[in-house]
């Protein structure tokens, strides 16, 4: 018979080794992808005379480490990208329905650890999104 503590630390081992190789191969698809994309817009102003915007979704995507560590890799990855694309202007109710989404998922999150009702904040988030998706459409 085995010991239970002997399993347990020796799966823990291996669950961190998979860990970490999964996140070393995230990061390099991460790079991959950027240096692609960055070289794939390069060619199109090259070929076209026009630079590439990239889409709303990425121009607003900020990355929130939170209680976390900051990863220093990804900065180069980031400087080496040769062409910036040209800002795409962002509506402010867009923004201001994003802001309002991203407080009433946490409100949402902190019910659901208290173990609350969350029906009323569930619907809250359906309309948000909903009127998100409407105004993403009608820009």
């Amino acid at each position: 018979m085995s010991d239970p503590i002997v399993d347990y630390l020796e799966w823990k081992k291996q669950g961190g080794e998979l860990r970490a190789r999964a996140k070393q191969a995230i990061e390099v698809r991460f790079r991959e992808l950027l240096t692609e994309a960055a070289q794939l817009a390069e060619a199109y102003k090259e070929d076209f005379g026009v630079s590439l915007a990239p889409p709303s979704s990425v121009t607003v995507f900020k990355f929130k480490v939170g209680a976390k560590k900051p990863v220093k890799k990804a900065a180069p990855a980031a400087a080496s990208v040769p062409a910036k694309a040209p800002a795409v202007a962002v509506d402010p109710k867009i923004v201001a329905l994003e802001k309002q989404l991203a407080g009433a998922r946490k409100k949402l999150e902190a019910a659901q650890a208290k173990g609350a009702s969350t029906k009323n904040l569930e619907d809250r988030i359906y309309e948000l999104e909903d009127d998100l998706r409407l105004a993403t459409h009608s820009v």
